[in-house]
Formats: C-alpha cells, structure tokens, sequence
C-alpha cells in the first residue's frame, strides 16, 4: 500500500507546474557594468534572479524554458527565453526592443510565467527600412542571428546587429498557428519568407528592360564606320569659326631684338575672315563633352624679321675649336718643318786661309 502511494507521489511530482511571477523590468543598458552584455540587447532573452532558477527547478518546467512576458500597465503580450540567472533580486532585465513592444518605462511591474509554444517551420517577416536590402546574403544573416533568439511573436519588431548597424524587422506571420501567436526557433528547421521593406518602391521593369536596350544598341555602334566626314565636319567647324565674336586684341609687338612688329588690323565682320583648315588654326569653343583633336600646327613666319640682324646674332656664334691635346701627326709635321727650314738655312762651311 505504501509502495503504491510513493509511485503515485512520485509521478504527481514529475508532472511539470507553471511558474508565475512578479518583476520590476529594466532595460539591458541598465545592468551592472560587471555583468551587462550588450550584445543581449539583439536577441530574445531576458535575465532573471537566481531565485527565479530555483523555483523553476523545483517545479519541474521542461527545457527549453519559455515565458510569456506581460506588461501590468499596457497589458501587451511578448514571449522570449532566458539567458542567464545573474539579475538582482526582484528584477528582470530586458532587450530594448522588447520594452518598446510592451509599452512599458524601467521600474513597471512585468508578470513572467513559464509557457510552452509549439515548434516553429515558418515564419515571415518585413523589414522596416530598405537599408535590409544592402546585405548581400540575408537568409544567411538571418540564420546566424536568429540563434540569439528563443522564440517569434506576430507584431513583434525585433532588432538585430549587422556589420555595425541595426536593422528593425517585423514579425507579420507564423507558423504552425497556436493561441499565443508565438513559436519557438530553437533546433527547429525554419522556412523564412520576406516581404517588401518599409518605403520600398516597384521599379518599372518595362522602362528599364527599354533603357538597357538602347544602353545595348549605342554600344553596338562603331563611329568608325559611320560616314559622317572628318573631325571639322562633324562639329561644323566652319560655322563655330563664322560665330567668333569681334577681335578686341589689337595693337603691337616687338621682338627681343628690338624690331617692332607690324601692327595687328581689327576685324570689323568676322565673315571676312577667310576660313582655311590647312593653316593654323583659330580659336575653337566647343561645349563639355566635347573633344577636338585639331589641326597639325604650323608656325608662321616672320615677315618683318630683319635679315642683318639675324645674320649679326648668328655671326656672334661662329668660331673655331681647339684641341686641347695635339695630335702626332700634327707635332711629326711641324719638326719636319722645322728640319727642313734648318737645312736651307743653313749656309755653307767657309774655310778661311791665311
């Protein structure tokens, strides 16, 4: 009889309870300095007293441990899990964005109680700004930071930590459907949808398809092959020259050497000017955008440069050059000179007799 007593007590036992529990919340950047973890505010995890632990202990609460999250003030309704048992007595440590989805400021009454949610296989989600779409692998990004999470709420909007910035997504739907709008992402193979970001705009696929096409026909063109005549007739130099204003720049030169060069005539009608694009060319404006690879220049001569004194600079530069060491043959030629001026000039041996 006693034997059967203590199996009975002993399954009663097993059976897991509901814990339920009142906390003063606070947000995570209120922690102690020691023992705060910033990275805990991007995830779904809250911190509790090390009481809460040994309640939870002692009613048998299976893992992993869930819990619906009740504000007493605005009655908002969230789920997440814990991660670690480090908080002061009484209170209970929260994600900022969790204390925004409950509408509550630090010190409010929050009610934990222990809840199960059913494992999760799909879930969609909508960012809340098109900055999402600059990640290059987002399934990927999700899937690396959905493990700092225990469970999905409908309406949430949770946050998440990227390369150094934050990004805000919303939960709209979740599946399977339970009677708290929540699953449970931990060791759960999740199917993730997306729908179109917060200010996101449809482009006009038909205007675009348009515009790469003439992109396409444009590059396709070879200007080499088009017959459209030289440089000068493609920009129509000859009408850009016949626009030129009235020259302003009249008076007179002179040269390093003095000599006056003869004065410049103004130009009353631009039309008389004669156009030539064999000789040198004239002052070109051509709009941005443009480039003109012009006429070979030719320099003009000088009609009133003065041959005499031209030939009195060059005259100043002729010369001749020495050696500074005498060649051999030079100095051979020179002794032989000199021994032939010595044997002519030597006269004849004169012997005097007394």
């Amino acid at each position: 009889m006693f034997s059967g007593f203590n199996t009975f007590s002993t399954g009663f036992a097993n059976i897991p309870q509901k814990f339920e529990s009142l906390f003063r919340c606070y947000p995570i950047a209120m922690m102690n300095d020691q023992i705060r973890k910033d990275d805990a505010n991007y995830g779904g995890k809250i911190f509790l007293p090390p009481s809460a632990l040994h309640k939870l202990t002692m009613l048998n609460i299976r893992y992993p441990m869930l819990f619906e999250l009740t504000a007493n003030d605005s009655k908002k309704v969230t789920h997440g899990g814990v991660l670690e048992f480090i908080a002061e007595e009484g209170r209970v440590y929260l994600p900022q964005w969790m204390m925004e989805t409950l509408q509550i400021q630090p010190g409010s009454l929050l009610k934990v109680a222990s809840i199960d949610v059913p494992l999760g296989n799909f879930v969609k989600i909508e960012p809340q700004s098109v900055d999402f779409l600059d990640i290059s692998d987002p399934k990927a990004v999700l899937e690396n930071v959905l493990r700092s999470f225990s469970t999905l709420t409908i309406n949430d909007i949770i946050e998440i930590s990227y390369n150094n910035k934050i990004y805000r997504i919303k939960i709209l739907e979740v599946k399977p459907e339970s009677s708290s709008n929540s699953i449970c992402v931990i060791e759960t193979d999740l199917i993730t949808d997306f729908a179109p970001p917060v200010g996101y705009v449809e482009p006009d696929y038909k205007a675009l398809k348009e515009q790469q096409l003439q992109e396409k026909k444009a590059q396709s063109i070879d200007p080499a092959n088009q017959s459209s005549g030289t440089m000068s007739q493609r920009i129509n130099y000859k009408s850009i020259l016949n626009e030129l204003p009235e020259s302003t720049f009249v008076g007179q030169g002179s040269k390093l050497s003095g000599s006056v060069t003869k004065k410049i005539k103004k130009v009353n009608n631009i039309k008389d000017v004669k156009v030539s694009l064999n000789g040198e060319p004239m002052k070109l404006d051509l709009p941005d955008g443009q480039l003109f690879f012009g006429y070979p220049i030719v320099l003009p001569k000088n009609e009133n440069s003065n041959d005499d004194d031209d030939a009195k600079h060059t005259n100043l530069y002729k010369g001749s050059g020495q050696s500074l060491r005498k060649s051999n043959k030079r100095k051979n030629k020179n002794n032989d000179d000199k021994n032939s001026s010595s044997k002519n000039s030597k006269s004849p041996e004169i012997i005097e007799i007394d």
